[in-house]
C-alpha cells in the first residue's frame, strides 16, 4: 500500500483512484498519521460482506427473537409488612 499525504492525494485525485483500482488499497495521511483508505468498490463489498452484522441488525432479524417464558401477572405471593 503507498502512502498519499492529504495534499498529494487532492491534487492527483484521479492518480489515487486509478492505483486504488490497480494495486489495491491506498492509505491516506494527514501530518505522517495513518488517516483514511481508500479501496475499490469490489473491495469494500467482500469486506462488508465477510463483517459480522450489527447488534441492530440482529436485533431486527427474525432468527434473533425467541419466547421466554414469562410469570402470570397477578399471582405472586406476597409477603405481609413488617410490624414495628
Amino acid at each position: 500500500m503507498k502512502a498519499w499525504p492529504v495534499k498529494e492525494a487532492k491534487a492527483h485525485f484521479s492518480e489515487l483512484l486509478d492505483a486504488c483500482i490497480s494495486e489495491g488499497p491506498q492509505v491516506v495521511t494527514r501530518r505522517g498519521a495513518e488517516t483514511a483508505v481508500l479501496v475499490s468498490m469490489a473491495e469494500w463489498k467482500r469486506l462488508r460482506d465477510a463483517a459480522r452484522p450489527s447488534l441492530k441488525e440482529l436485533l431486527l432479524s427474525a432468527s434473533a427473537r425467541a419466547n421466554f417464558p414469562l410469570p402470570v401477572r397477578g399471582r405472586a405471593k406476597r409477603c405481609a409488612p413488617p410490624v414495628l
